[in-house]
């Protein structure tokens, strides 16, 4: 529960919260405003066209059913708010569009190309979905390294790298929480994971009723996870022939102008809006021309959802693989759990497990006890004998 009794120093913390998510979530109307089909990706803000579809798809894949993180497998209400973001939060997931707006490498964008006589090689293009990659991974790999900072040295959890009582600011901010690093690094990580199917054609299809080329191009209509985004590996992945994403430009249109004249579009490819339930992930409303072909923008959704799922499996299975199995899974449990002091212990034991045992032992010592009574009691004397 979050506490409702602030000091003034939490207040004064909370109004320039507010103040700063309010600010982010204006410039990025004003941005969408000038420019409808930015680069963005699946939503952040729940105006200007998007309706949170970043935060919907996180929720979709990681939120605990009950609302209560058991284990590491999902998100408890709180540690989820600052992954997924809520309200006028971007939270981690989200944390690209506040600050990377325009950079294609955190959108996977940039990475177009068509078959014959494309103004740009498929070199050129695969170092662009490359410089993506290349950002996811070196992100993954930051939220790994925090991850370290969690416990000491004996792999214990420090209570002040992991209590998230007040909620986590974006690492510019100074924070310096562990948990909120390892966080906004996964997340920023997840940004890019679930635009590459909303820009890609990996699992879409072409219009079948419009010839194939720059305003039309070519879906691959291929299952997630996607090999490409093993953010384990240290080699380049292989791609196929025919991938593409979007050619990003300030003025998004179809056909391209400026730099992306007689190129493959973000706005010809992209799958970026519809309205996605928080909890089933089941998708309605597709907004986008892409997205309104066939089932492009649920196979868009559900591939983003499969894929958020697989990179956290991934990340803690390489906590486990970095750090030992009983600290990496500590780490997992320290993420996922809003009280990580109280509900998580090394080698598995949690808060409610050391009270079942507790319990258990004190009934077994109680249970002891009657019976040596009553063999006492059994061997005195009778008094009439």
């Amino acid at each position: 529960m979050r506490s409702s009794e602030k000091t003034p120093a939490r207040r004064f913390v909370t109004v320039q919260r507010r103040w700063h998510g309010a600010l982010v979530c204006l410039v990025v109307i004003a941005w969408i405003a000038a420019a409808p089909g930015t680069a963005a990706g699946f939503g952040t803000i729940d105006s200007g066209g998007q309706h949170r579809e970043h935060e919907r798809i996180t929720r979709a894949a990681l939120a605990c059913d009950d609302e209560v993180g058991r284990d590491a497998d999902c998100f408890a209400p709180r540690s989820l708010d600052y992954l997924a973001g809520h309200d006028r939060e971007f939270g981690a997931v989200g944390a690209p569009d506040s600050d990377e707006l325009s950079d294609p490498a955190a959108h996977c964008d940039d990475a177009d190309f068509l078959a014959g006589g494309y103004p740009r090689s498929r070199d050129e293009a695969t170092a662009g979905l490359l410089a993506c990659v290349t950002r996811m991974r070196e992100r993954f790999s930051a939220a790994v390294d925090a991850a370290g900072r969690l416990v000491d040295e004996r792999g214990a959890l420090l209570p002040g790298e992991v209590e998230t009582g007040t909620e986590c600011r974006a690492v510019e901010q100074k924070e310096e929480r562990a948990k909120c690093t390892v966080l906004e690094m996964f997340g920023r990580a997840l940004h890019g994971a679930q635009d590459f199917y909303a820009h890609s054609n990996w699992a879409d299809e072409a219009d079948p009723t419009r010839p194939i080329g720059d305003e039309n191009p070519p879906g691959l209509d291929l299952p997630a996870p996607s090999a490409v985004l093993d953010l384990r590996s240290g080699t380049a992945p292989s791609l196929p022939a025919d991938l593409t994403t979007g050619c990003f430009e300030v003025r998004d249109e179809v056909p391209g102008v400026g730099s992306c004249a007689g190129r493959v579009t973000h706005a010809a490819l992209n799958k970026d809006r519809g309205l996605v339930d928080p909890v089933t992930g089941e998708v309605s409303g597709p907004t986008t021309p892409r997205g309104m072909v066939g089932g492009n923008f649920e196979k868009a959704v559900d591939a983003a959802r499969d894929e958020t799922s697989r990179q956290w499996r991934d990340l803690r299975s390489e906590l486990v693989t970095r750090y030992g199995a009983d600290r990496g899974e500590l780490m997992g449990c320290a993420l996922t759990h809003d009280d990580p002091v109280g509900d998580c212990r090394a080698g598995g034991w949690s808060g409610v497990g050391i009270a079942l045992a507790a319990g258990v032992v004190v009934g077994i010592g109680l249970v002891t006890a009657a019976v040596l009574l009553r063999r006492r009691r059994g061997g005195r004397p009778r008094a009439d004998s």
